[in-house]
């Protein structure tokens, strides 16, 4: 059966707003329902858990959207900027605490783009001219595989309540 609001023709632009938030989703709906322990349960041996890859989402919004794109230095984004540790989450924020703030940062990333044209650039160290449109398909890219590894791990979580 088709999803009605699956959105598969349309504008360039349309479409991949509509694949980026999309893709937001798929991220947060795999850690909402998890307690705040299954939400840090390491089940690989990298730091990566469930809020960690949101937590790291946000930083990616804010890095892509409001410090590149929107031009903001890192002092006026609104929230961490250490990409090296931008998994890490400590030990007072819940789960719902990191899903709104990847939501807000995702809330700021649609403004900041809204009158933006796919085609403008702007100049980002180590990648060099960057297109709105390729920081579209990089964070689709990027949340697409961290949706897919938490999916992994919310799976294993799953399993565990059934033992």
């Amino acid at each position: 059966m088709k999803n009605p609001t699956r959105l598969t023709v349309g504008p360039e632009r349309r479409l991949l707003e509509y694949m980026l938030d999309h893709m937001r989703t798929e991220l947060t709906d795999t850690v909402r329902g998890l307690s705040e322990t299954e939400a840090r349960r390491r089940l690989v041996p990298s730091m990566t858990t469930p809020i960690g890859l949101v937590k790291h989402a946000a930083f990616a919004e804010r890095m892509w959207f409001q410090h590149v794109l929107g031009g903001l230095p890192e002092s006026a984004c609104d929230g961490a900027m250490a990409g090296e540790d931008s998994f890490s989450v400590s030990e007072d924020e819940t789960v719902a605490d990191v899903i709104a703030e990847f939501e807000r940062a995702s809330s700021r990333s649609r403004a900041i783009a809204a009158d933006i044209d796919l085609d403008a650039t702007r100049q980002r160290p180590g990648f060099g001219t960057v297109t709105l449109r390729w920081i579209y398909l990089l964070m689709i890219q990027e949340f697409a595989r961290h949706a897919g590894h938490s999916d992994i791990l919310r799976e294993q979580i799953d399993a565990t309540r059934r033992t």
